[in-house]
């Protein structure tokens, strides 16, 4: 028990919920955006796949990441530093991965609050338009969603007809289908953006404790070489006393 890594391994567990939440409404949030856009403004985004395969590859690599700074941390744990890191060369080379890991957490987290500011961007353009959509007669079917004054957001020479939310069947499938359940999926998304950002912040305090305990081992064994000499003086003192 004494060898468990207790802060890494909440650490990584807060990281791995976090980034399979993000992941999974991530996913789901494009895919709706993306039907909102063909079904309603005849809009298809090309590069939408590759935004979603990102998704995936994001999800892979910070799995991996925090099982690898797990395993450091297990090394420099416990019973377990004072076997793995005797000789100086694994000393010097655990220094240097908990440095390593130390400066790609450190670049993760500036970049995961960058994609945590720009959620909460897409979060309030989305509350918005459920705004929009909870009026009274906009669920009447009296007005239209007019979006022409946005028209720098549409691609050049889209007509403003298209602009326009007004047949029944389009308002559903802009407002029921497609606003209502990716805004609840952005929310979840920007809450686990911040739960992995907590973890790495966490991941952060670790390394640096195991970089501090690495570097300082080699001191506390010289100190219990001293100590062991020390003791094998006394005792021989007193054999050859008695």
């Amino acid at each position: 028990m004494t060898r468990i890594p207790y802060a890494t391994l909440i650490a990584t567990v807060m990281c791995l919920i976090g980034v399979v939440v993000f992941c999974g409404t991530m996913y789901r949030g494009t895919s709706l955006t993306v039907i909102m856009l063909d079904q309603v403004f005849h809009i298809r985004l090309l590069w939408i796949e590759a935004v979603q395969l990102i998704f995936v590859v994001i999800g892979a690599s910070m799995g991996a990441l925090g099982f690898m700074i797990l395993f450091v941390g297990f090394l420099a744990t416990g019973a377990t530093r004072y076997k793995v890191y005797r000789a100086w060369r694994s000393r010097v080379g655990g220094r240097i991965s908990c440095a390593v890991f130390m400066g790609i957490t450190y670049i993760l987290n500036i970049i995961w609050i960058l994609i945590l500011c720009f959620l909460a961007i897409v979060t309030f353009v989305f509350t918005i338009f459920w705004h929009m959509c909870s009026t009274p007669d906009v669920q009447s079917h009296k007005s239209c969603i007019d979006f022409t004054q946005f028209y720098f957001m549409f691609p050049d020479g889209t007509p403003q007809e298209r602009m326009k939310v007004c047949k029944e069947f389009e308002v559903k499938a802009f407002c029921k289908d497609s606003v209502e359940t990716a805004e609840i999926m952005f929310i979840l998304a920007s809450v686990s953006c911040l739960l992995i950002i907590l973890s790495l912040v966490h991941y952060l305090m670790c390394l640096a404790a195991n970089y501090a305990h690495i570097r300082d081992h080699e001191k506390f064994q010289e100190l219990q070489e001293m100590q062991n000499l020390n003791d094998m003086e006394y005792s021989a003192a007193s054999k050859e006393r008695f």
